[in-house]
């Protein structure tokens, strides 16, 4: 006889189970066109059998992808000459390190991160050392060491690293960003620096997620110059009828979204950044990304990919989806040779009267 199924013990195996759900739904949107991105197949096991996401999936990875890679973008440019970092907490499969490593920003990333639960980087660890194209970004091979029971990864400029980013800060992520090589941190407090947060807060005590990003507001403000810009992407807005709807269908598969209960609406997402010491913030749906920020063109081609039948359905879960940012200025800023302080999403108008704007952003995947 079969020995009856056992109940999962785990709480959190749902949640990091949502990363291969993000990173199946981005392999589908690339082969579907909507996205460009020649390394999601080497982090997801038996890629090739993997069934295509339904557009409305599609749409809504393209969205999400689009929109950060532009804030990426802007993000080097507000930079000026200087050096970037760039810190992905709860990084799971994510693949940008390997696209700004092999793109026109690769020459001014000076340090990459990635922290997660140990046993999704320890799977990601895995899956790199067995692609060649995924090891070679990394550098020279003496350059590479693997650590922590298979779980981290080190080379000079990529760094993946286990954490439980739920835990305090000044025990866990303050030894893990100042353990960099001789007498350097690995985050230098002087240096732009972007921090990532997809999909990941909402997730999280907002105790814990507001103690997780102070963390880092105060280690770039104890230091005069330290530029500190931040990403948030996550779902919102769950207090109405189809908000409910979606905290019952997680509520299914066993998840819950702590996080996402104190902000019903964008101006709390950008309050959140403002009420822990950034200087500005800005928060957009999915909905409207789509409405303002994409060109026209852009929306042209990506009607062509799939015939949509369920567009209001669309509208509302991408109405319930945004992305919002932040930003802390260092007093003196532009005058210290900071190239201004305006950094977001560009408008689809200024982007349409941009003659330069393919080049600038590559809308063409």
């Amino acid at each position: 006889m079969f020995e009856p199924p056992t109940k999962n013990t785990d709480p959190d195996a749902p949640t990091r189970a949502t990363d291969n759900d993000a990173a199946i739904a981005r392999l589908s949107a690339v082969r579907k066109g909507y996205l460009a991105d020649p390394y999601i197949a080497a982090l997801i096991p038996r890629a090739h059998l993997q069934q295509p996401r339904p557009p409305l999936i599609n749409i809504g990875t393209y969205l999400r992808t689009r929109a950060i890679d532009l804030l990426l973008d802007d993000w080097f440019r507000l930079a000026g000459p200087r050096k970037v970092q760039i810190v992905s907490l709860g990084a799971g499969s994510d693949t940008r390190f390997w696209r700004l490593a092999n793109g026109p920003h690769a020459a001014k990333l000076q340090r990459y991160i990635e922290i997660d639960f140990a046993e999704n980087t320890s799977r990601k660890v895995m899956s790199i050392r067995k692609n060649r194209v995924l090891s070679a970004a990394l550098g020279a091979e003496g350059d590479i060491s693997v650590g922590g029971g298979g779980t981290t990864l080190r080379t000079p400029v990529y760094n993946l690293l286990p954490m439980d980013l739920r835990t305090p800060p000044a025990a866990s992520l303050a030894p893990l960003m100042r353990a960099g090589q001789g007498d350097e941190p690995m985050l230098s407090p002087t240096l732009p620096t972007l921090l990532l947060f997809e999909c990941v807060l909402a997730y999280m005590d907002p105790a814990a997620s507001n103690a997780l990003i102070q963390w880092f507001v105060d280690y770039f403000a104890a230091v005069p110059g330290g530029l500190l810009g931040g990403v948030v992407y996550e779902m919102f807005k769950l207090n109405d009828p189809f908000g409910r709807v979606m905290l019952n269908n997680l509520k299914s598969r066993s998840l819950s979204l702590p996080g996402a209960e104190p902000y019903p609406d964008l101006a709390s997402l950008s309050r959140r950044f403002l009420d822990l010491g950034f200087t500005t913030a800005q928060a957009v749906t999915l909905r409207e990304i789509r409405l303002r920020y994409i060109d026209s063109r852009e929306l042209q081609r990506l009607s062509q990919l799939e015939m949509l039948d369920e567009v209001e359905e669309l509208e509302l879960v991408l109405d319930h989806y945004a992305i919002s940012w932040g930003v802390r200025f260092p007093e003196g800023w532009a005058r210290e040779g900071g190239a201004g302080s305006a950094w977001g999403l560009v408008a689809k108008k200024q982007l349409e009267d941009d003659e330069d704007v393919d080049d600038d952003y590559g809308l063409q995947p």
